[in-house]
């Protein structure tokens, strides 16, 4: 026997969802394997950040959200046990997602780098400064 289809819901419908009594996220990305369709109106209570975190975010895609905080693999498994279905998504909202993704991946893309080259240069500039300084005080 075949597995059942994930039920799919639309935005719309999520967003429909979005009071203490009745709060639903969406989580996911390409990476994640698709967005998700959360109900996590008896979690909560549970919340470790607390239930006021999710209601700003409930009816909506959390996903970057969620994924900004860096929420340990036992989140991701709790977060598992309130999948209800998968966020059905025409072609337009697919290739906004998809433009999306590039966009941030560019403008991300390289910052690394940045960062190190600045630390590097500020290393470099002390160490010259404090042997510069360092030889000044033994010709003195």
């Amino acid at each position: 026997m075949a597995p059942e289809p994930e039920k799919e819901f639309t935005l719309e419908e999520v967003a429909k969802h979005n009071k203490v009594d009745d709060c639903w996220l969406v989580i996911g990305n390409d990476a994640t394997g698709g967005p998700k369709v959360f109900d996590v109106t008896t979690y909560l209570d549970d919340h470790p950040g607390g239930a006021e975190v999710m209601l700003d975010v409930s009816g909506q895609d959390a996903t970057e959200f969620f994924e900004d905080i860096g929420h340990s693999n036992d989140a991701r498994e709790e977060l598992k046990k309130h999948m209800i279905g998968v966020l059905k998504l025409s072609e337009a909202e697919i290739e906004k997602r998809r433009l999306d993704a590039e966009k941030k991946k560019s403008a991300g893309g390289g910052g690394g780098m940045g960062v190190i080259a600045v630390v590097v240069a500020v290393v470099a500039a002390g160490y010259f400064y404090y042997k510069n300084n360092m030889q000044q005080a033994v010709e003195a």
